[in-house]
């Protein structure tokens, strides 16, 4: 699900989102994807594990996109969050797009980051992503390589 685009606070006038690569999204990026997360969790499809996630993406080209988990009897065939976020904004936008930021939340309040599969696509759209998360004492931020220390782009 696509939403409107934005502009983190924090960055300059005639700043390009390309120039600001390698530098952590400005102050309110967390709180706006988070917000986005929260709503479209409400959409998870969860009847096996009552488990709702939500999902919120930031590209650099200012865009968001969101997505929920969608589990199915086949437990193999389940999609998460995040997976759906970045498939939707694919869709959509083309393989070409790059993420800055992914915010994750649940409607149990306890620690959830991405998993191996998710982090490897953020991964893949994202080498350099923030990715904001409930931690086991409360809210996390970490770089993707930090949570995927030796991910891989075939490029």
């Amino acid at each position: 699900m696509a939403h409107d685009s934005f502009r983190p606070r924090g960055l300059p006038t005639g700043m390009s989102r390309s120039s600001t690569r390698k530098t952590r999204p400005g102050a309110g990026v967390r709180e706006q994807l988070e917000r986005t997360a929260m709503k479209v969790m409400k959409n998870a499809h969860a009847p096996y594990s009552s488990f709702h996630v939500g999902a919120a993406i930031l590209l650099t080209n200012g865009k968001v996109f969101s997505g929920c988990n969608v589990e199915n009897a086949s437990y193999g065939m389940t999609n998460c969050a995040e997976r759906t976020a970045i498939f939707s904004a694919v869709a959509e936008l083309g393989p070409k797009i790059e993420i800055q930021a992914v915010a994750v939340t649940n409607d149990h309040g306890v620690a959830c980051s991405p998993c191996g599969a998710c982090r490897q696509v953020i991964y893949e759209f994202g080498p350099d992503a923030m990715i904001y998360f409930q931690g086991a004492n409360g809210p996390k931020q970490a770089h993707i390589t930090e949570l995927l220390p030796e991910g891989f782009r075939l490029k």
